[in-house]
């Protein structure tokens, strides 16, 4: 078992957020869903609870009610080895939501992500600070993460 598991509070729809997450990573399903019976406080055959795994990590969605809702202050980092990986998780992700700043988004249940290329920290990384400092204002700019523009400002020779 699990130590961790993120549990996410959703007013209703716990259900179709499973069902979408599972749509987009590999490796992932649904595992089991619990309903409320009469003793309430929702109605009674409404989805309570779906446990699902993306990618072998496990989650668990509510159905709690509209008291709580999601902010970017916990986010879930996806973590990707190219620049297409970026682009698929970025799209999925961010169908019917919000596209931030510097990778972040908030897909259309207002879950915040970040997508991550492999490539971001090796660069803010690098020795020459002047080079890790000229990716940091390159990723400042963007919304979706573009790798190759990171490696080109980390190898723009400087202004003299």
């Amino acid at each position: 078992m699990q130590k961790i598991t993120p549990f996410l509070w959703f007013d209703s729809n716990a259900e179709d957020a499973a069902k979408f997450y599972t749509s987009i990573f590999p490796n992932s399903k649904v595992i089991d869903t619990t309903h409320y019976g009469s003793a309430g406080p929702r109605p009674e055959g409404m989805v309570m609870t779906v446990s699902f795994e993306l990618d072998g990590q496990p989650f668990v969605a509510l159905n709690g009610g509209p008291d709580f809702t999601f902010s970017e202050a916990i986010s879930f980092q996806v973590n990707c080895a190219s620049q297409q990986e970026v682009d698929d998780f970025w799209t999925k992700l961010s169908d019917g939501g919000e596209e931030g700043q510097c990778g972040w988004l908030k897909d259309r249940y207002g879950v915040s992500w970040q997508i991550v290329p492999s490539a971001l920290p090796e660069l803010l990384r690098d020795p020459d600070p002047a080079r890790s400092q000229r990716v940091t204002e390159a990723l400042f700019s963007m919304k979706k993460i573009d790798i190759a523009a990171l490696q080109r400002a980390a190898d723009e020779a400087p202004q003299i």
